[in-house]
């Protein structure tokens, strides 16, 4: 489902939509709410009902691993990174780790 996608099922499904406007952070910024709002989309039909929990913390750990940097056990990140291909977050940021910086000053 592209972004484009993701709108026309917002349009044709405003109960849902509504819904899961509610499961917005105040502190998600508009870009973070908008990516972590297409994952929500494209894996709702697997976890409805009781599993919607579930739903929510794998977007929170997908959205903190894209946007924070944020690591996971390797598995679960596995896990999200399939369940969000497709979604395309501009300007993403990039994060190094200490060893990854490390590494490059010491080519230096």
């Amino acid at each position: 489902m592209a972004s484009a996608d993701v709108e026309d099922f917002i349009g044709q499904n405003r109960q849902l939509s509504d819904l899961v406007e509610t499961f917005r952070s105040i502190s998600e910024s508009h870009k973070h709410w908008k990516s972590r709002r297409e994952f929500i989309f494209r894996n709702f039909n697997d976890y409805e009902g009781s599993h919607l929990d579930h739903l929510l913390a794998l977007s929170m750990v997908w959205a903190n691993h894209v946007f924070l940097g944020c690591r996971y056990n390797p598995v679960l990140l596995e896990k999200v990174k399939e369940m969000a291909g497709g979604i395309i977050v501009e300007d993403a940021p990039v994060f190094k780790t200490r060893d990854e910086i490390i590494k490059q000053q010491q080519k230096r």
